[in-house]
């Protein structure tokens, strides 16, 4: 894994006055901005800049940036970068599909310059946050932080960094229900302002690369989640 380092946050964003408001508040709050006003440059900078977030809009020239999305977390050289999205209420399809493909996290236009700021902080927390080097197994689901690797029966599977301290928070809490709230909390480094829905997103696409073993994971209804203790 290549670990993405700094405090530049990239800005794919084709509206210049988007792109100031969210440099200028990035910057007193003791960020380095850099941008890209398509998706083509954008997935370019991403890529030699190595920044340590980005934040994309949905809708650009040149690629889409859901397309922009896909290629950065499907590349070993850049899938461990943070990445917000920017959406329009009306594209919350798209804003699922982002998710789907390992997005961080999104903010829906017109947005709070001091929200953006917050959640980037806290996005920032969950990948400086310590690992615990101590091997975890359930049933046939084995990770090793060290590593950061995950394997089911002995085959190794991709997960995106909130995917893997998803299914880490969940082994380590065997047995207990986690509420949507406190996964939020406990993973996301959220205090409940975004929709638990994104909750169920992650979960459902960790299922999926799972596979077989992704019955270990129980919905409670009406509440959270639970891994299986046995």
């Amino acid at each position: 894994m290549e670990v993405v380092s700094g405090n530049t946050v990239l800005i794919i964003e084709d509206e210049r006055d988007v792109v100031d408001l969210l440099a200028l508040n990035l910057r007193k709050a003791g960020f380095t901005t850099s941008t890209a006003p398509d998706g083509a440059s954008g997935l370019e900078k991403a890529r030699s800049e190595k920044p340590a977030l980005i934040i994309l809009d949905l809708m650009l020239p040149k690629m889409p940036g859901l397309e922009v999305c896909k290629i950065l977390k499907s590349d070993p050289g850049t899938r461990q970068v943070p990445i917000m999205m920017l959406t329009a209420k009306a594209e919350e399809v798209d804003r699922i599909v982002g998710l789907e493909f390992g997005a961080d996290d999104y903010v829906t236009k017109p947005f709070s310059p001091r929200e953006v700021v917050l959640r980037i902080r806290a996005i920032m927390r969950r990948g400086e946050t310590k690992q615990d080097d101590e091997r975890l197994t359930a049933g046939p689901i084995t990770i090793d932080p060290a590593r950061y690797e995950v394997s089911v029966s002995g085959k190794r599977i991709t997960l995106t960094s909130l995917e893997f301290k998803l299914l880490r928070t969940l082994i380590q809490r065997r047995g207990r229900v986690q509420s949507r709230d406190r996964l939020l909390n406990d993973v996301w480094g959220y205090e409940s302002i975004i929709d638990t829905r994104t909750v169920d997103t992650h979960v459902r696409r960790l299922r999926k690369k799972l596979g077989k073993a992704a019955d270990v994971i129980e919905s409670v209804r009406g509440f959270g989640y639970r891994l299986k203790e046995k």
